[in-house]
This record gives structure tokens, sequence and C-alpha cells, in this order.
């Protein structure tokens, strides 16, 4: 019997770092705003959303948060607040 989640399935395909990445990219931050926000460097925030759009099988950032706003995600106050 298949696995009973709420969850987008796209999010399934994503490490808890890149679902936090693909909230930010819906919010429409840039990567250095990202790094900031998630205290990492911007060229590990290009990284995460490198990884991001090959998962999903996207071609950039725009398509990345037509999804977001698509799934009804489109506020990263899912994130956890740190």
């Amino acid at each position: 019997m298949p696995r009973r989640t709420d969850r987008p399935a796209e999010l399934e395909l994503l490490s808890e770092r890149e679902q936090q990445v693909l909230l930010l990219v819906g919010d429409g931050r840039s990567n250095r705003e990202i790094a900031r926000t998630l205290r990492v460097s911007e060229a590990t925030v290009k990284s995460h959303v490198s990884r991001v759009l090959a998962k999903l099988e996207l071609r950039d950032r725009v398509h990345a948060a037509q999804l977001v706003w698509r799934l009804g995600l489109g506020s990263p106050s899912l994130l956890p607040q740190t």
C-alpha cells in the first residue's frame, strides 16, 4: 500500500534543504538572499538550485517558482524558524 502523505509528490524527490531552497526560489529570492536566510554560501545555494532543477526536470528558476505556486506552496513560512 502506498505511503499516505499530504505533501506533493514532487517534494518527495528533494532533500529537506532542497525543499527549503525551492520554497525560497518560489518566493522570488536571489541566491544571495537564500544564502543569507539559510546561512550557507552562495555557491552552496547554486548547487542546491541546480539539483532541484535537475531532479524536478525544470528548465530554470522561473519554472521552479511556477511549480511552487502551482502546488500551493507559495510561502516560505513552511521553513523551520532558525
